[in-house]
């Protein structure tokens, strides 16, 4: 074995503890790049496949009854690869044993003529056949059946039409179509389910015999999507309905587009953050372990090795730390990775879904970590290895010491160890913004990872408790005559009625448009209102609209400027509104204009799609099943069953966010406080024993030390917070979308919190270093080499 190869084990030997805390930071890097990434890829790959293998469709479009020999001429259109027509209906289903309301998508499969687009895949029992003594036989999503317990031979009920039907299992399914099963955007298994039927039984059922309700569509290769989107919505347009649109405004797919693409801004980010830790923490230990080895370095280029070759003896020394984090963070990031696969199965359900680290992203990290090793290694060895060997072997020269900024207050006092650490601060004043850094970046860490339990916080009492008040949303097949509000005054238990609109509307000014809701409550909202982010109720708008500042920067518009509103159902009219006010608002890019007025500009009557119902005490469940028998009422949900649904979910995600975030951000803080006070500790040996033998106490010289490290902490504290609010800041920008926009909002325990974890950190990694200083040899100290 080589000198050097030997020389780098004994110093490997000797830097053990050090090794640890730096392969512990490469290693959480690392192992949050792969898992992130890794977990988003697999969640990419199996929707890739099953989007492959089930013919998913890229355009979509509902009218309400249009004859079946209108899917020729659709298939007629340039661009239309294929055609399939389904006939849909939305149903009340009762589950037995649930008291929970759950709303049910009917689906007509026809046995004769298989799907080519949109297949369902049976993942259990059969294929459902014609009714059987009234009941109608049904494949159920497999998340709705899990979650609600039920298996083939199970029966629910479905008022369809008007009519109570039982529907009886026969099998669990999947499909391309319906990959997330939620409800307004929100992940809930129990309240949504998909109920594939006979196609002809469906049809009789719901006065669709020879006709559809659903088109999807496949593009050939090339095609002009926004050109076939037109020319099939003018097609239908006389078959009322929605305007055809593309996979974007798909449901399942927009929320599972919208996933991959905020974990790929996570799994980038924070890494980073971390690996370029990592580098610093390779920097300082590498400059200062050259420093104090500054005479080894003169005897080696005086007995003939070049700096090539001293350069390479670092690497070698600094590459078991870096490989050993990166073999680490493989083994962890594979762990984390599943672990993050397993909770994207609850959500996003695929025939095929198993998590697989790609043999490139490994190779990726390995090169990231190289990068960095290098890097912070060669850049602290260059300086000490262009001096001469006559000139390195001298001793360096002693430092200038002087009054310190803080001495020079007048009146000040300060005593002597307080004046040591202060100077000796200012004297390296990089080495000390490294160390305060490293710190504050922990902190930062700490921040973004709790700002999530914030943030859910503020969305549940903004959405659940001030802008919906009601205890309960009632919506309509179609637009009514707000009178049949009354009707539903008069069911017992409840309190108020509230009664509202929404539309599908398309937002248009010169050649910006966007597609989004106009919603339209009364003058003095009190069950639904408009909740800014701030939580500040907004009045909708009066004579024109209230527009959510994203949409309105989207189309280019303030306040007093005119928007084109053309709306998407019924007649389709076009509106000519003014922007009187915009709101920051979370959820989506909406308009909100007082019913009355939307109902004059509508030329209709006075129409609600949707009532808000407050009940008594215990009326929910009452009013639920009263609705049930009103034959116009498409469905309902309760206000506290979503939320509970919701809360079991994002309660637990967050937590696991949390702890791994801070996870990560105690293992910085370790690393950087430890790395700084062990390298400080071999730096000063001499200076310190000799204190001890002038009379210091071991605490007195234990001061010197840690104190530098507790000024650190106390100036990294302040600091690591106005980063994590920045860092926060700027990952929520990455991630907004048009869907939704998460609140930053970083309230006192969350600031709190991350300041405790640093300074425990701290506080561990000061204590093992005093136990060194303890431990301090004098006499091994004071000897002079000459």
């Amino acid at each position: 074995m080589r000198a050097l190869d030997r020389k780098v084990l004994r110093d490997l030997r000797l830097l053990w503890s050090q090794a640890l805390t730096i392969a512990l930071v490469v290693a959480s890097g690392i192992g949050g790049f792969l898992a992130t990434l890794s977990a988003v890829d697999s969640l990419a790959r199996a929707r890739d496949d099953f989007y492959a293998s089930g013919r998913f469709a890229d355009v979509f479009a509902a009218v309400k009854r249009a004859p079946n020999a209108m899917a020729s001429r659709l298939l007629e259109v340039p661009g239309v690869l294929d055609v399939q027509t389904t006939v849909e209906h939305f149903a009340r289903v009762t589950v037995p044993g649930s008291p929970d309301p759950v709303i049910g998508q009917l689906i007509g499969l026809d046995a004769e003529r298989p799907q080519r687009l949109n297949r369902v895949q049976l993942r259990s029992g059969r294929w459902p056949q014609g009714a059987s003594g009234g009941e109608l036989e049904a494949v159920v999503t497999e998340s709705f059946a899990q979650a609600h317990g039920l298996r083939p031979g199970a029966a629910v009920s479905a008022l369809v039409n008007g009519k109570r039907r039982n529907l009886r299992i026969t099998g669990t399914a999947l499909s391309p179509e319906y990959i997330f099963g939620g409800l307004f955007g929100m992940p809930d298994l129990r309240a949504f389910g998909v109920f594939w039927v006979d196609h002809d039984e469906l049809a009789a059922a719901t006065d669709m015999a020879g006709a559809f309700n659903r088109v999807a569509i496949k593009l050939a290769p090339g095609a002009s999507e926004p050109r076939v989107l037109d020319e099939v919505t003018r097609r239908l347009a006389g078959q009322g309905g929605a305007p055809a649109h593309g996979r974007t405004e798909q449901a399942s797919h927009a929320m599972l587009d919208n996933e991959i693409r905020e974990q790929r801004v996570l799994g980038t980010v924070l890494p980073v953050i971390l690996l370029a830790v990592a580098g610093f923490l390779l920097h300082v230990v590498s400059a200062r372990l050259v420093a104090t080895q500054r005479e080894q370095v003169a005897a080696l280029k005086a007995l003939g090795y070049g700096n090539a070759s001293i350069a390479l003896h670092y690497l070698k020394l600094v590459a078991p730390m870096v490989l050993g984090g990166f073999v680490l963070g493989l083994a962890l990031g594979h762990w984390m990775g599943t672990g993050l696969t397993g909770l994207y199965a609850e959500f996003f359900r695929f025939p095929d879904f198993h998590y697989r680290l790609a043999p490139g992203l490994a190779l990726v990290g390995l090169v990231l970590v190289t990068v960095t090793a290098v890097l912070g290694t060669l850049t602290a060895v260059a300086a000490t290895v262009r001096l001469s060997p006559a000139e390195a072997m001298q001793p360096p020269a002693p430092g200038r010491y002087r009054r310190a900024l803080l001495e020079r207050i007048p009146h000040l006092r300060l005593a002597p160890s307080l004046r040591m650490i202060v100077r000796n601060l200012e004297r390296r004043p990089l080495r000390a913004a490294v160390t305060i850094g490293g710190m504050a970046v922990a902190v930062a860490i700490v921040i973004m990872g709790n700002f999530l339990r914030d943030a859910m916080d503020v969305i549940v009492d903004t959405q659940f408790n001030l802008a919906m008040r009601g205890d309960l949303i009632v919506w309509t097949t179609e637009p009514v005559h707000a009178i049949a509000g009354r009707e539903l005054a008069r069911l017992p238990g409840v309190l108020q009625v509230e009664a509202g609109r929404r539309l599908e509307v398309r937002f248009s000014n010169g050649s910006r448009s966007e597609k989004g809701l106009l919603d339209s409550y009364p003058a003095a909202p009190r069950l639904q209102r408009v909740v800014d982010v701030d939580q500040v109720s907004r009045p909708p708008g009066h004579h024109g609209v209230l527009m959510t500042d994203r949409l309105a920067r989207k189309l280019g518009l303030q306040p007093g400027d005119s928007v084109t509103v053309e709306v998407r159902e019924g007649a389709r009219e076009v509106l000519r509104l003014v922007v009187e006010r915009t709101v920051r608002d979370m959820m989506g890019l909406n308009a909100f204009i007082e019913r009355d007025t939307l109902n004059r500009a509508l030329g209709d009557g006075d129409l609600a799609n949707f009532f808000s119902l407050r009940t008594g005490a215990g009326g929910v469940t009452p009013v639920l099943e009263a609705t049930q028998q009103l034959p116009k009422v498409a469905g309902a949900f309760s206000k506290a069953t979503l939320l509970r649904n919701m809360q079991e979910v994002s309660a637990r995600n967050v937590l696991i966010m949390s702890s791994i975030l801070t996870a990560f951000a105690a293992v910085i803080a370790v690393g950087v406080v430890y790395n700084n006070a062990r390298i400080a500790l071999a730096e000063r040996t001499w200076e310190l024993a000799s204190l001890r033998v002038l009379g210091f106490t071991r605490a007195e010289v234990s001061v010197l030390l840690l104190g530098e490290l507790a000024i650190g902490i106390g100036l990294a504290l302040p600091l690591g917070m106005a980063l994590g609010w920045a860092l926060t800041h700027g990952v929520v920008g990455l991630m907004q979308s048009d869907q939704f926009m998460f609140p930053v909002v970083i309230r006192p325990r969350t600031y709190a919190w991350a300041g405790l974890c640093v300074v425990a950190a701290g506080v561990a990694s000061a204590m093992v270093v005093r136990r060194r200083i303890d431990r301090l040899d004098m006499v091994a100290a004071l000897k002079t080499r000459e």
